[in-house]
C-alpha cells in the first residue's frame, strides 16, 4: 500500500475562519486545488493514480488552529477535525486525517485529541515545529507528550511558516524555500536535545522534509552536543533514529541518499506535499526514490514503512 502523509486539503470555509481569527497568511493555500469539491477531489485522485498513491494521510498544517484565544483555538481545531472526518468517511479508501489541536491550550487540547482518536479514528495528530513562538520540548506540552505516549499515537510535525523566528528569513523572501527546512531541523533538534524521543518511546514522531538540514548535521552534533548541551540524555545520532522522516525534497537525489544513510531507509516514508508538488512535481516525489535509492531499499520507503507505522496493513 502506497501512503503519502504529507499532503494537505484547505476549504475556503475554514480559511474564511482562521482570516476572522486573525490570521493574514491564508492566501497561499487558497486555489491550489486543494479543497474538498468533487472537481478537485477527482483531479487529485486522478493525480494520485498516476503515481500509484493508494492513500494519503490529510494535514490542516500549516493553517492550524493555533490562537492565544481559546474559544478561537477550540472552535478551530473542532471545524476542522469535523471537516476532516466528513471527508475522510466520503472517501475511507483515499483518505486518513491527522487531527488538529486547539494549542497552546493543553487542557483543550487533550479533550480534542481523544475525540479525534476515540470518535473520530483519525490517524493520529498534527503540529507544528513551534506552537506561537514556543518549542515542542517547552515543558508546558509534557501532559499532551504523556498522553501521546499512553496512546501510542502519531505525531506528525510540520514547519509553521513562522520564518524560524529571525528577520534575516522574513525580510528576504525565504519563508518557505529556507524558513520551512530551518523550521524542521530547529524542531527535531529540540525534541532530542530534550530527550523526548526516550522519554516517550511510544510516540510515533514524523518530521517534514528529511528533517530539514539534520542529515548534513548529525554527526556535528554527536562530536558537540556533551560540551554545548550536557543535559542531552542521548546520542543525537540515536535519537535521531528513534523518529520518522517524510520524504518531501523536491527530487533532490543527494538529499534522498543523504537521508537514508543517515537515519536508515526504514526511518523514511513518503510524502508529497501536495498541492505544492502537483502535476510532474508530485509524481517525481515518487520517481525520485526510486532514482536515488536502491530498488528493495525504495519498495521499503514508497510502499512499506508508512503501512506497518500507521497499522494500515
Amino acid at each position: 500500500m502506497r501512503i503519502d502523509v504529507h499532503a494537505h486539503l484547505w476549504t475556503d470555509g475554514y480559511l474564511d475562519l482562521l482570516d476572522s481569527y486573525g490570521r493574514t497568511d491564508t492566501a497561499t493555500q487558497r486555489g491550489t486545488g486543494a479543497g474538498a469539491t468533487a472537481q478537485e477531489l477527482e483531479a487529485r485522485f486522478e493525480l494520485n493514480d498516476s503515481a500509484a498513491i493508494t492513500h494519503q494521510i490529510l494535514s490542516i498544517s500549516p493553517q492550524v488552529p493555533h490562537f492565544e484565544e481559546r474559544a478561537h483555538a477550540v472552535h478551530a481545531a473542532a471545524y476542522a477535525n469535523d471537516l476532516y472526518a466528513g471527508v475522510v468517511a466520503d472517501h475511507p479508501d483515499r483518505f486518513s486525517a491527522f487531527a488538529a489541536l486547539p494549542l497552546p491550550h493543553v487542557d483543550a487540547a487533550l479533550t480534542e485529541l481523544a475525540r479525534a482518536l476515540d470518535d473520530l479514528d483519525m490517524a493520529g495528530a498534527a503540529v507544528t515545529t513551534d506552537v506561537l513562538g514556543a518549542s515542542l520540548a517547552d515543558p508546558a506540552f509534557t501532559s499532551l507528550f504523556e498522553e501521546l505516549d499512553r496512546r501510542h499515537a502519531v505525531l506528525y510535525v510540520h514547519p509553521s511558516g513562522h520564518d524560524a523566528g529571525t528577520p534575516l528569513i522574513a525580510d528576504h523572501h525565504m519563508r518557505w524555500m529556507v524558513g520551512a527546512p530551518m523550521e524542521d531541523t530547529i524542531a527535531v533538534m529540540h525534541l532530542i536535545l530534550a530527550g523526548i524521543p526516550s522519554r516517550y518511546p511510544n510516540v510515533r514522531i514524523i518530521n517534514s522534509h528529511l528533517g530539514g538540514a539534520l542529515p548534513m548535521l548529525l554527526r556535528r552534533a554527536d562530536d558537540q552536543y556533551q560540551w554545548e548541551s550536557p543535559q542531552t540524555p542521548d546520542k543525537p545520532s540515536a535519537a535521531a533514529r528513534r523518529m520518522w522522516y517524510d520524504t518531501v525534497s523536491h527530487g533532490h537525489l543527494p538529499a534522498i541518499r543523504a537521508a537514508a544513510e543517515t537515519y536508515g531507509p526504514d526511518r523514511l516514508l513518503l510524502g508529497t506535499d501536495f498541492p505544492y508538488q502537483n502535476g510532474d512535481l508530485l509524481r517525481r516525489a515518487v520517481t525520485s526514490i526510486h532514482d536515488a535509492l536502491p530498488g528493495q531499499d525504495a519498495t521499503t520507503v514508497l510502499d512499506r514503512n508508512a503501512t506497518a507505522l500507521l497499522n494500515k496493513a
